[in-house]
């Protein structure tokens, strides 16, 4: 109760200059599960702040300036859109972040800020698992609007689809992918705290009923990746135990997905139809070629080869893929791909560049530390399973989900940029 107390409590700011903003981005996190507007806004006005005092230091660095020519070059392929409206409202789903970004980079220092951000985003996961029980067992549904329509929510009863939970974030890969990310930061702190008995049971039951919700979802994507976490933490931590378990669990489940009788019939006396079934598609058998992943990524490659460097235009690729396969889809469930087909090939490696020179600098950064090592590897485990999922799915269109995924990179970049000494910027918030 104490720890929830303290995170309720604002934390300070080891720069008191950078106090104000560092209290509106712990506020702004703590609501953005539950409003999009709220805390979005609370992030992105913070940014522009920061940029408005430190834009001479932040321009100056080369990762910046990285996101500034993506930035540009996404404008540019708009121009060139099969269908430019579209394109141009695409943009919002990009460049508010390349703000975002850097003045997050600016703003997150160090590790105990890391953690704050960790306990923020695991305790809200509590009351988004209760609404989504509530939503699947209690019929909860309906579209409950709160402090004048600041916070609105579309719940489906039975979940969407129906019988896959999906809370208050209206679809249930959606709310996998939030929950994947919640659930490794909260295996983290709940490690890092095994010394700390009151908050390592408490900590032990939120990643309980979110490992319930998780499964609850019924995303294949998120139950791997939750597993191939697991196995990471195991590793790095030297838990050679952990790691034959999870690996036995997972080769159980595969074995009566997909095993060859008899062996699959003996794997299927210990794992339930709802797992297997799902893992080798039995429960959604009926499914037409359209819908199919394979269907959609060639497709998607089929764009990009057409039109390699400025793609057919940010948010394109549906009515493109309805024209010729005569059937509605969203996405093409690879953010690459969709990058690729929609912005071109150089802005699809631009972004993997970028985000993967922030994901080295912070592997670098850990192999350095003394200190704090375990919660930054918990960061880098967030993000990867973020980035994992988004092979697989693409999430990015929930404001919510993606911001999510901006700060979790802000906060790796941040800390390592420090920790290796690579930038001093002098802050002149109080100035």
């Amino acid at each position: 109760m104490r720890k929830i107390l303290n995170v309720i409590r604002l934390q300070d700011h080891p720069d008191r200059a950078l106090q104000r903003h560092w209290n509106v981005i712990q506020v702004g996190l703590f609501l953005l599960p539950f409003s999009a507007f709220l805390g979005c806004v609370a992030l992105l006005v913070t940014s522009l702040d920061i940029w408005r005092r430190q834009h001479k230091s932040l321009i100056r660095q080369p990762l910046n300036l990285g996101f500034l020519g993506l930035g540009v070059w996404l404008f540019v392929t708009a121009c060139f859109a099969f269908d430019r409206e579209n394109a141009f409202l695409g943009l919002f789903n990009f460049l508010p972040f390349f703000i975002v970004f850097p003045a997050l980079g600016v703003l997150i220092q160090t590790p105990a800020q890391l953690r704050r951000i960790a306990w923020t985003l695991v305790l809200t996961s509590i009351p988004v698992t209760l609404i989504g029980l509530g939503q699947l067992y209690l019929n909860w549904g309906g579209h409950p609007s709160l402090l004048w329509g600041l916070i609105e929510w579309t719940i489906a009863p039975t979940g969407n689809p129906p019988g896959r939970m999906a809370s208050v974030f209206t679809y249930a890969n959606v709310l996998a992918s939030y929950f994947v990310v919640v659930f490794v930061l909260g295996l983290g702190l709940w490690v890092e705290s095994a010394k700390q008995t009151r908050h390592w049971y408490f900590l032990g039951s939120v990643v309980l009923i979110n490992t319930i919700a998780l499964i609850l979802t019924n995303s294949r994507n998120a139950w791997a990746i939750a597993l191939l976490t697991c196995l990471a933490f195991a590793l790095y931590q030297g838990w050679h135990w952990l790691v034959s378990i999870v690996a036995a669990i997972a080769g159980v489940m595969l074995g009566a997905a997909f095993a060859p009788l008899p062996f699959q019939t003996w794997f299927r006396l210990v794992v339930p139809a709802f797992f297997w079934a799902r893992l080798n598609d039995q429960m959604y058998s009926d499914r037409p070629v359209a819908q199919l992943r394979s269907t959609q990524w060639k497709f998607a490659w089929s764009l990009a080869q057409q039109r390699p460097l400025t793609g057919w235009g940010l948010r394109n690729f549906t009515q493109l893929y309805d024209a010729q396969m005569h059937y509605w889809l969203g996405h093409p469930h690879n953010l690459l791909l969709m990058i690729s087909a929609e912005a071109g090939i150089p802005a699809a490696l631009l972004l993997s560049g970028l985000v993967g020179w922030v994901m080295a600098q912070g592997v670098l950064a850990l192999r350095n530390m003394d200190s704090d090592r375990l919660i930054y590897f918990t960061f880098l485990m967030a993000f990867s399973a973020c980035a994992l999922f988004s092979f697989l799915d693409i999430t990015l269109f929930d404001a919510r989900i993606n911001t999510i995924g901006w700060v979790l990179l802000a906060g790796i970049w941040g800390v390592a940029d420090r920790h290796l000494g690579r930038t001093k910027v002098t802050s002149s918030i109080g100035s």
